[in-house]
């Protein structure tokens, strides 16, 4: 398989995967026009689409791509069935597609009802998992999306993380001020901060990395709780990600 990101909107990406006879999958297709061009230069035919949760720029291509492929299946959670999913899926249901076989697991906290994809390496993650991050809370609590994370951080290491936005340089700004003497994110910083700087693409990312420089996946990490304030054992296990997202939010 071969993986490609498209640049889409102001800093979506739209994932595909494509085999040797040219089939395509399409991951959450925020507009149609730069799948569509993709497709022609490279000789591709779509077969299906994944939506992970119901936001315009996740959805907005589904009908246009829809139309001019009406035998594409459309794979999403039940709050996308406005959005143009055919199929709706849920935690715990495999979506079968191009010899792979993706589980669907539940990760609210960004929308109650958003999912994720795994078939391995590839974790398609839409808005929950971000390098160096995580989503906002625009429906769901933070508990859930803790518990999202922790669902998650259960896959293998090698993982490929191919989450929604190029958010990775903002995230990694809010983390080392956080941590500001962290050397594992002082030099991820730099390092992204340089690729940036050449328009270069931070993704995919590997879930195994994601550990060491992701501060929403160190909510156990004793420094970190005594950056926030928040090592009393008496308080819930989720509360170091709930200070965490709110300083974020505020960053």
């Amino acid at each position: 398989m071969n993986l490609t990101s498209i640049p889409a909107l102001q800093d979506n990406y739209i994932w595909t995967l494509t085999d040797d006879d040219g089939k395509c999958l399409i991951v959450d297709p925020g507009e149609a026009q730069p799948v569509l061009e993709k497709m022609a230069a490279n000789g591709w035919q779509p077969v299906a689409i994944l939506l992970t949760h119901h936001h315009n720029d996740h959805t907005g291509g589904v009908k246009a791509l829809c139309e001019q492929f009406p035998q594409l299946e459309v794979f999403g959670p039940e709050e996308t069935a406005s959005k143009g999913a055919k199929t709706r899926v849920r935690e715990g249901d495999r979506v079968e597609v191009m010899g792979l076989s993706f589980e669907v697991i539940a990760t609210p906290g960004h929308t109650l009802g958003h999912i994720s994809y795994y078939s391995a390496p590839y974790l398609f993650c839409g808005d929950t998992l971000f390098s160096g991050g995580c989503g906002r809370l625009f429906e769901g609590t933070a508990e859930q999306m803790y518990h999202s994370f922790q669902k998650l951080n259960q896959l293998p290491g090698k993982t490929l993380v191919c989450c929604a936005h190029e958010y990775t340089l903002s995230n990694l700004k809010f983390a080392a001020a956080i941590l500001p003497h962290d050397p594992q994110i002082t030099a991820e910083y730099q390092k992204i901060k340089d690729l940036r700087a050449e328009n270069g693409i931070s993704l995919p990312t590997k879930l195994a990395h994601e550990r060491s420089i992701n501060l929403f996946l160190r909510t156990q990490d004793p420094d970190l709780q005594r950056a926030l304030s928040v090592n009393s054992p008496a308080e819930p296990v989720w509360q170091t990600f709930a200070v965490l997202r709110e300083k974020k939010d505020a960053f």
